[in-house]
Formats: C-alpha cells, structure tokens, sequence
C-alpha cells in the first residue's frame, strides 16, 4: 500500500481516537454525525468565484477574489452520497497478485518469453546473442540509450560471475531491470503535509484516463479514512464535470465545480478556500487535458499551479502526470515537456494492461527518476494498483522457463 494511505489511516487512528469515544457515549443524545462521516453534505458555504468572460483572464501572479455576492455552496455530487465499498479481502494478496500477472500478459509475451526463447534457443553468451537481445528490449520500448545502459550493465555482471550459459542471463535482466525501478522509487509520504489538506494536482493530455484515475485515487483515500475534495478545473472538455461529479457521487466526496468554460484558477482559488475552511484531508484537482506541445495551455497550467502554492504555502505537494503506457516513446516526450512546465513529482501509468510495449515504464522510470505511484490494469475502480517494483516485476517475470535457469 502507498504510503499515503497508511499515514493519513495511522494519523486519523491517534488524532480522533478520544473523539470517537465521546461520539459513542453521545449517540443515544441523538448527536449529530461529525464532518468524517461519509455522505455530508457541505454546511457552510465555502467562496465561488462568479463566472468570467472568456477575455477576462488572471493575470499571471494575480489571485481571483471572488465578490460577497458569489457566494454559494459548492454543488455536491449528490445529497445522499454512497462510499466505496472494501474489495473482498479473502486471498488477497495471491489474488491480486495473480490478476496483476495476468494483466501484465501482453507485456510478458512481447519481452520475457521473446527473451526465453533467445536464451533457451543459443549455446554461448557472445555478441550475436547481445545483438538480438537489444532488438528485443528497444521493441519492448525500454529505449535506446536506457537498452544500451542494460546491456552494458548486463555485460559487466556476465564478466563479474564468469557466466556461460545463456539461460543465466534472465535473472541478471531481471534484477538489473529491478534496480532501475528501485532507483526512482521515492516514498510517497515524503510529500504529505505536516498539517492542512494535501494537495494532489493532475495533469496529462487528452485522452489518457485523466479523470478517472482521479476518481480511483480518491476512492483509495476514501477507504483509508480520508475526507477527499475534488476540484473541477477542467472547465473545457464538455463532459469533464459531469464525469467528476458521478466519481465524487461513488466514492462520498465532496466537489467543486463551477459551470463549463469557466476560469479554472478561479476554481482551484475556491477550492483550496473551502478545503482548508472545512478540514479536508485530500484534494484532487483535475486540470484539462492538453497536449504537451500546446504552449499556451501549459502556461495555464502554471498559473493553477501558482495560484495553489499562494493560496496554500507548500501546495500542491504532489504534481501527477498520467500516462497512456500505449503511447509508447512519446510517454517520455510528454513527462520531459510537463516536467519543465509544473515539475511533475509522480506517475500513473494507465492501460498497462492493453500494450506489449510496457518497457516504458523502466525507461521513464531511468531518464526522469520520477517515481511512478500507480498502474492502471484494467477499468475496476480497484484495477489502478499502488506500485510496487518488486511486485511489478515478479509478475512481469513470473511462470517463465528461464526462472528455473541454473546459477
């Protein structure tokens, strides 16, 4: 589990424990349920920033500040609101072990059992077997420079263990290709606020799974004990917003929207007001999608961000890119160009299910060093997994004949 669901859990145990107590002995008083409590509807009224015409834009640095009169309630997705229901809990951890490897299928077929049968199919370790094993790794789309950094590191350990037999050359693989994920593994707690809402934006083009790993998110949070806020800052995408609301109406969080073409640092300014005003553990802000050589949107997206970091010191703490792992190379050309533009902090890979060309997530994993937080296997709202290296590549490697192969 990613750290940020085991601190905000641990933190809610020891801060609210003397609470819930004293909710249990005023129970029969007919007390009214505190903020925790899924399914609240906002009471107070938190600051909306009034519609702007479309030439009325924020200037860079400045902050919107709504008028007394554009105060309203932020729409919530429903006025009876029905939390995430646990997944089963029975063999879970073989179970979902098994799914993710089953998931993973197309990405074995394309690079682990291509690599079997090089192995399997060759006497000596040589350069012909190098050649052929690189064709293997940059189809996989590990990449060029990140192929040949392997097979250099490969060849050392070849050289280190005096090996002979081709067959030992997969668990080399495998343990170099491990280290590379480990490298860019950062803890995601490190990011968590000390005090105050934390404060997630997401970013990525068009088309990737954007709003939905958004709501998958905040159904993990959700499950931990979290109150989540999520903010409707695509104001463009027609649909954006409705797509928003019914995740917030699945998952018992709270939303702020504001009507379709609206200025969306307004709408992040408003939110960041009425999370903190209401206590909130976590929120989300979806952004629109765009695409990464678009200039002038990526200039927005600066200015959201800035707009975040006045309006709450340290904010956002965590920027996410999300990825489509079908988009192959152009992934990486996508996290370079947000990465300069809001300086990304983590990933989620989606649709790793639906390519045989996963070697990107080592790849990008190589260039950036940014840690990747989720992968998406399928479209259950418990199929966006925490990602584990060790897991990740167990899975990827795993029922192979090359895992039986000698020392």
């Amino acid at each position: 589990m990613l750290g940020w669901f085991k601190k905000r859990r641990k933190k809610e145990e020891q801060e609210q424990g003397p609470v819930r107590e004293e909710q249990r002995e005023g129970s029969s008083d007919g007390a009214a349920p505190s903020h925790g409590d899924t399914g609240q509807v906002a009471e107070e009224p938190a600051v909306s920033a009034p519609a702007r015409s479309e030439g009325d834009d924020i200037q860079s640095g400045e902050i919107p500040v709504p008028t007394e009169q554009s105060r309203t309630t932020p729409e919530p997705a429903n006025s009876v609101k029905t939390p995430v229901r646990e997944p089963e809990r029975k063999n879970e951890g073989t179970s979902l072990f098994s799914r993710l490897q089953k998931r993973l299928s197309k990405i074995r077929k394309s690079l682990v059992y291509r690599l079997d049968s090089l192995f399997l199919g060759k006497k000596e370790i040589d350069q012909d077997l190098f050649d052929e094993l690189e064709e293997i790794l940059i189809t996989a789309d590990l990449g060029v420079a990140t192929t040949h950094e392997l097979l250099d590191d490969v060849k050392k350990e070849v050289r280190r263990q005096e090996l002979k037999d081709p067959r030992a050359l997969k668990a080399v693989l495998k343990e170099q290709i491990l280290a590379y994920l480990l490298e860019s593994d950062k803890p995601g707690e490190l990011v968590m606020p000390e005090s105050g809402p934390f404060v997630i934006m997401v970013v990525g083009v068009n088309g990737v799974g954007k709003t939905t790993s958004i709501g998958k998110i905040a159904a993990k949070f959700a499950r931990s004990g979290s109150s989540v806020l999520l903010v409707a800052a695509d104001t463009f995408r027609a649909a954006a917003i409705d797509q928003l609301k019914i995740w917030a109406e699945r998952c018992g969080a709270d939303i702020v929207a504001q009507k379709q073409g609206a200025d969306p640092s307004a709408v992040v300014y408003d939110a960041i007001e009425y999370g903190r005003h209401r206590n909130v553990d976590v929120i989300i802000v979806d952004t629109a999608g765009r695409l990464h050589t678009q200039v002038n949107l990526m200039e927005e997206l600066k200015k959201i961000k800035r707009v975040i970091g006045k309006k709450l010191a340290g904010a956002p703490h965590e920027v996410m890119l999300i990825i489509d792992a079908t988009t192959g190379q152009n992934g990486i050309s996508q996290a370079k160009l947000f990465n300069e533009a809001v300086e990304i902090t983590g990933l989620t890979l989606t649709k790793l299910d639906g390519t045989a060309k996963g070697g990107i997530i080592v790849n990008i994993c190589r260039e950036l060093g940014i840690p990747v937080r989720f992968i998406g296997i399928g479209e259950k709202i418990d199929d966006l997994r925490d990602f584990d290296p060790r897991e990740f590549v167990d899975a990827l490697f795993a029922g192979s004949p090359a895992d039986s192969a000698p020392d």
